[in-house]
């Protein structure tokens, strides 16, 4: 059975190509401080009951939003 072979040719990045700078939006900053006071209230409630919810809420934090984004 013949085989095909899979050739890739990478692009080479163009150094003078502009990149167009980010704009904080402070809807993702308002969604990452709520999801913040959150997370402490269900620690100060009650820690080893909410562990689920509180793992669950990083795990939203950490995937959807920028990394670049900051309180201002």
């Amino acid at each position: 059975m013949a085989r095909g072979k899979v050739v890739t040719i990478p692009k080479v990045p163009n150094p003078k190509a502009t990149r167009k700078p980010r704009n904080s939006d402070p809807r993702y900053i308002d969604g990452q401080q709520i999801l913040v006071e959150a997370m402490s209230y269900l620690v100060k409630t009650d820690p080893d009951e909410n562990r689920d919810a509180i793992s669950f809420l990083s795990e939203h934090f950490r995937t959807q939003f920028r990394m670049s984004d900051r309180p201002q």
